[in-house]
Formats: C-alpha cells, sequence, structure tokens
C-alpha cells in the first residue's frame, strides 16, 4: 500500500518527517523517541488484536512505510539537523516566490495570523499528536494536517506576514478556489536584517552551521554587506577555518573600515597565527569592545564571542 498526501510540505516534494510523528520542527532527540515508542506501542501487532487483518495490515504499513523512516531520519543528529536547514531554506524560498496557501481547518488559520505562532504551533501539533494514531483510516489526513501547520510555521519563521481570511474563506475539510492569500512585498534590507537576526541567536546558541546557511543567504540578496561580512567571518572562526574567516573579515573591512566585529576578528587571527598585531586601533577596539546599539561588533551578542570557550 503507499500512501499520498497533497497537503502541507508533501505538495513540493518533501517528505514531511515531523508531520508523521506529529512533533515540531525544533524537537530534540529525546522528545522525537519519547513520541516515536508511543505511535510504535499504538501500531505494534500486540496493540492490534481485536483488529481485523485489514486493520492489522494498515497499521503495520504506516510503521513500515511513515514511522520508521521517520524516525530513523530525526533520530540521527546529522540527518535531522540536514533536514531541518533544508525545511529553513524551503520557508525561505516558498517566502520569496510569494506562494498562496490554502487553509483547510481554522487551526491553521489562527497559526497564520496570531502573534504567538509560536505557541500556537506546539500547542495545536500537541492536540493533534494526542489521538493522531487512534483511528487508522483518519491517519493520512491528521498527518496531512501536521504538514499544513509545519508548512505556515516554516513561513512565518523566515518572515512571511499572512493577510487575515475572513470567515468565509477558513475552509472546512475539503479545498475550494479561492483568491491566494499573499503579503505585501518585503523589502531586500528587511529580508537581510532577518537573516542576521537569526544568524545572530544560531551563533548565541553555537548552532554555527545554521548561522552560516543563513548569512550565505542573505549575502546571495546583499553581497556587500560587511555585517554580513563579519558575522560569516565569526562562524568561520569559531568553527577553526581561519583562512575562510580572514576572507570574509577582510571584506568587511573593505567595505567598513570601521566594523568593530571584523577588526576584533582579524586581530584574534592575527593573534593564533603569532602574527604581528596590524595597529594599535584595532587592539584598542578588540579590548574595549564598545559598539554603538544596532551596529556589528562590540557589545552584547558579540562581546566574547572569540574568546569563550566553545560548547
Amino acid at each position: 500500500m503507499s500512501f499520498k498526501f497533497n497537503r502541507g510540505l508533501f505538495k513540493y516534494d518533501f517528505i514531511d518527517h515531523h508531520a508523521v510523528l506529529c512533533v515540531p520542527i525544533d524537537a530534540d532527540v529525546k522528545e522525537i523517541r519519547k513520541r516515536y515508542l508511543k505511535i510504535a506501542r499504538c501500531l505494534h501487532p500486540d496493540s492490534c488484536k481485536d483488529e481485523t487483518d485489514a486493520e492489522k495490515e494498515l497499521a503495520n504499513e504506516l510503521l513500515s512505510k511513515l514511522v520508521n523512516p521517520a524516525y530513523e531520519t530525526l533520530s540521527h543528529e546529522k540527518q535531522r539537523m540536514e533536514h531541518i536547514i533544508i525545511l529553513s531554506q524551503m520557508g525561505k524560498r516558498l517566502v520569496q516566490e510569494s506562494i498562496s496557501v490554502e487553509f483547510s481547518t481554522d487551526v491553521v488559520q489562527e497559526l497564520a495570523s496570531a502573534p504567538n505562532y509560536e505557541h500556537i504551533y506546539k500547542s495545536s501539533l500537541a492536540q493533534i499528536a494526542e489521538t493522531q494514531y487512534d483511528s487508522l483510516q483518519q491517519v493520512q489526513d491528521i498527518i496531512a494536517l501536521a504538514s499544513e501547520l509545519n508548512l505556515v510555521y516554516i513561513m512565518r519563521s523566515a518572515g512571511k506576514i499572512f493577510a487575515a481570511a475572513s470567515p468565509a474563506e477558513i475552509l472546512t475539510n475539503a479545498p475550494v478556489n479561492k483568491a491566494p492569500v499573499t503579503s505585501p512585498p518585503q523589502k531586500k534590507d528587511s529580508v537581510v536584517l532577518q537573516y542576521i537576526r537569526r544568524a545572530q541567536d544560531f551563533i548565541s546558541q553555537n548552532q554555527l552551521t545554521q548561522a552560516r546557511v543563513e548569512l550565505q543567504d542573505a549575502l546571495k540578496l546583499e553581497p556587500n554587506n560587511s555585517r554580513c561580512h563579519s558575522l560569516i567571518g565569526v562562524v568561520y572562526l569559531k568553527q577553526n577555518l581561519t583562512t575562510s574567516a580572514k576572507v570574509h573579515f577582510n571584506r568587511a573591512l573593505q567595505l567598513d573600515p570601521k566594523d568593530q566585529t571584523a577588526l576584533a576578528g582579524r586581530l584574534k587571527i592575527e593573534q593564533m597565527t603569532g602574527l604581528k598585531p596590524s595597529g594599535a586601533k584595532r587592539t584598542a577596539s578588540f579590548h574595549t569592545g564598545s559598539q554603538q546599539p544596532g551596529k556589528s561588533g562590540g557589545g552584547g551578542l558579540f562581546g566574547g564571542l572569540f574568546g569563550g570557550k566553545k560548547k
């Protein structure tokens, strides 16, 4: 038996393993394992003794073709992080392409328009998970609903602003033809700033691969952004890729000679490699960490970026 989905992330030829397990996209391995064991017990032959042969076969198919592959992917740290990065990139691409989104239920509409979408997203998934595999005949519809939530979530995380829909536009169970839900076009600089903010968050959590992806995407839109170059230099330096870090620090200083993060980063490389510091001015910048609010480097997030221990 083959399972076909045409809603949510599945519409874009993407296997939504998070929807199969009904766990949030940022769920950790412990949470994923706990959820998998609960589903596996529900679908195990010993739990289906009172079911018909057809229902037992369906339970086995769900377990072997959907649930087990989802767990295999999400339980391995490297595969899970690659999966999350792909989702992040997909969210950005869909926002940039201004795709239309159809809301099949009011819970998806609520996620699209609520200001506190993080809370709505996780609480909605938790509620759906409680009965996800209780009725085997409805499992596919519930997985599709979870995938719709994931779709809206990654788009909102990428900066999508959905227009509020009228009650008549909120679909009940089947999609209908309606005008595309779009948001006003975003300015390029605001999109770049969103990339930078997300990268800053990832750097503060030492999630360097995700930070680098955000900054690389930002540089595609704005190649001459000194802040992006200095931040990606920080990422490379924390990954011990000093050559790449130096290239970006130098480029940042070509664009903005007063970029404090790039000055401090280049000085750090000189100290690491035993080279003579390039100037006393840079030394002062590195030690004082002084920086005006809203500019790259210095205080806040950037204070201690180069001197602290790695997590």
